[in-house]
């Protein structure tokens, strides 16, 4: 996990940091089942829902290593995630 996105789900709060770790468990075990591939200028990263929040992340297959970019709520998570 970047350390950007450490500090994501450090701002969240204990119930929604919760839901997402599950989901962070999810991805670790099937990357490709739990997200989507994004498009455009965010090719190459995956977003993976849980409620309002997305995470989004990239697989390494090569390290076979999937890294979380950011985590954030929906309205504002691909905007950051451009941002890089």
């Amino acid at each position: 996990m970047m350390p950007s996105a450490r500090r994501d789900l450090n701002r969240l709060k204990e119930a929604a940091a919760s839901a997402v770790l599950e989901a962070i468990d999810h991805i670790a075990d099937a990357p490709y089942r739990m997200g989507k591939p994004l498009r455009f200028e965010l090719e190459g990263l995956w977003s993976a829902r849980r409620g309002p929040y997305r995470v989004i992340y990239r697989i390494d297959e090569g390290e076979r290593l999937v890294q979380i970019i950011t985590i954030d709520h929906r309205s504002d998570v691909y905007r950051r995630a451009r941002r890089g």
